[in-house]
């Protein structure tokens, strides 16, 4: 399999990961060592099937693995890795693969080693899943008015409120000061020349919050770079893969459940 063929499917694995693991340092981690895995034979890439897929694939046989492997102490937990063992890893793999990625339910199928109807049933149970998420309030830093209408309806159509619109870093800032939002959508290039990825820095050293990135320019993001965005969208973006990553992002970072103390 050519390595220039693997290599342009990279970056979207990397959001793929990211936004599985709800970290860019997690999920390129993961990347990493899948590629040291495939180096070592403790996997392989299936010539059989499109690269992108048989990518996919690999990485998903690595990950459950690691997962397989992995034991967490029940008092240790943040309230995302409580909420994982809720839902099955499986269930959220099928709503990224198809919403996200864009992999037909077949294709999902493969990369899972599942029937069609069994990830038809976890797509199915992950997005009823990811509904049920508590409202929040968001930001939306957007200098397309046409975009931004499509992203407010969108997020109350969701149950969530929007605190406001900013086609600027100033504005973004002055919205964030007058109300804290619980999520931020945020576009890279802004109307004034200033950067979304500076607002949203502005924001993040104030508050601990989620971010997903709109951008028709992903690959500058996608580098594996020190730092970037866990959660990524490229316009124009698909409604139902927004909805995903919206939920996904909301996920893991839904305050933590309380533990009862022992005596």
């Amino acid at each position: 399999m050519p390595a220039s063929d693997i290599a342009r499917h990279v970056p979207y694995l990397r959001r793929y990961a990211r936004a599985l693991t709800g970290s860019q340092a997690e999920g390129d981690a993961t990347v990493q060592a899948m590629f040291e895995a495939l180096l070592a034979d403790r996997i392989s890439l299936r010539d059989d099937i499109p690269t992108k897929v048989a990518l996919f694939q690999a990485f998903h046989t690595h990950w459950r693995r690691s997962l397989n492997g992995h034991s967490i102490d029940s008092e240790a937990q943040s309230g995302a890795e409580r909420r994982l063992q809720s839902l099955s890893p499986e269930f959220r793999t099928a709503l990224l693969l198809v919403l996200m990625e864009g992999f037909t339910e077949a294709e999902a199928a493969t990369i899972l080693s599942l029937s069609i109807e069994t990830t038809r049933e976890r797509l199915y149970e992950a997005e009823a899943q990811i509904q049920g998420q508590m409202a929040t309030d968001v930001l939306i830093i957007e200098d397309e008015p046409i975009v931004a209408l499509d992203l407010e309806r969108l997020v109350r159509e969701l149950g969530h409120h929007v605190t406001g619109v900013a086609a600027t870093r100033d504005e973004a800032s002055a919205i964030t000061a007058a109300q804290k939002p619980g999520l931020v959508l945020a576009d890279v290039q802004l109307a004034d020349g200033s950067s979304g990825l500076d607002a949203v820095n502005d924001i993040l050293r104030r508050h601990d919050i989620p971010v997903i990135f709109i951008t028709a320019f992903p690959g500058s993001l996608l580098t594996g770079g020190k730092s970037e965005p866990a959660f990524l969208v490229v316009k124009p973006f698909r409604e139902e893969e927004l909805r995903a990553v919206i939920g996904q992002a909301l996920f893991f970072h839904m305050p933590q459940i309380p533990q009862p103390q022992r005596n």
